[in-house]
């Protein structure tokens, strides 16, 4: 297994970074520019940038910002909120992007993953999935996990892979920002299905919960906020104790 990556996410409501509960009562952090140069220097592997309400605005993306982020790092870049096209995608990498994450343009529109996957490459697309329970699996949401699009999780992760997807963003949205732990059933459950590597948000309080959900849930990456956000751990602390679990990581 090749080494774990830890990963910042920034959801970005601009200019500021934001963070609630169930992507609910979103609370200012900070710049994000400030806080991509921050984790950036404690080490991580990526810095995601997720505008949280351009898709749920129905508004165009705003660059400006995310070319302000991508000044002050040298770590892989990977931006999503509010994509609706490859000229966006291709908007985004001219900005400084190195990848970029989709969600809700994809279920409405699932050939935009393959023409990014055919127009940049597999390497540059990140499906995000925004998972909620429903009876005995999952249901994908959208607009930042508010809406639901009647499409289930397992379903769906088979479909993008099959589109040309590159990377999974998943996100439990019963979990997210709880800081209780990562809904380990449900990366578990698309570890075992997924061809391509799989990043697990939404629940992290705890450096046993990182643990948990790297060992049990069977993911290739983590991604962090609260616990960076609120300055209660630094990126190479959460590398350090994933190392002195066995789980090899770069330093």
């Amino acid at each position: 297994m090749s080494k774990i990556r830890v990963i910042a996410r920034l959801d970005v409501k601009p200019p500021y970074v934001i963070k609630g509960v169930h992507f609910e009562g979103l609370r200012k952090m900070g710049q994000p520019e400030a806080l991509a140069e921050k984790y950036y220097w404690q080490g991580a592997d990526e810095i995601f940038y997720i505008d949280a309400v351009a898709s749920l605005y129905q508004r165009e993306i705003l660059f400006e910002y995310i070319e302000q982020t991508a000044k002050s790092i040298v770590a892989p870049f990977c931006v999503g909120g509010g994509i609706r096209t490859t000229d966006d995608v291709a908007r985004l990498l001219h900005c400084g992007a190195d990848k970029v994450v989709i969600n809700t343009a994809a279920i409405a529109n699932p050939q935009l993953i393959r023409d990014c996957a055919h127009i940049f490459g597999s390497q540059c697309v990140t499906v995000s999935i925004e998972a909620k329970r429903k009876g005995d699996g999952w249901e994908c949401y959208t607009d930042y996990g508010r809406i639901p699009s009647g499409k289930d999780v397992m379903d769906w992760v088979k479909e993008v892979q099959d589109l040309g997807a590159g990377e999974l963003l998943v996100t439990s949205v019963d979990t997210e920002g709880r800081q209780k732990g990562f809904d380990v059933e449900l990366m578990a459950g698309i570890s075992t299905i997924a061809s391509v590597p799989v990043v697990a948000a939404g629940g992290a309080g705890q450096l046993e919960h990182i643990r948990d959900v790297i060992k049990d849930g069977n993911v290739n990456a983590v991604c962090i906020a609260s616990m960076l956000h609120y300055d209660r751990i630094t990126i190479r602390e959460i590398k350090e104790y994933l190392l002195s679990q066995e789980i090899e990581v770069t330093l």
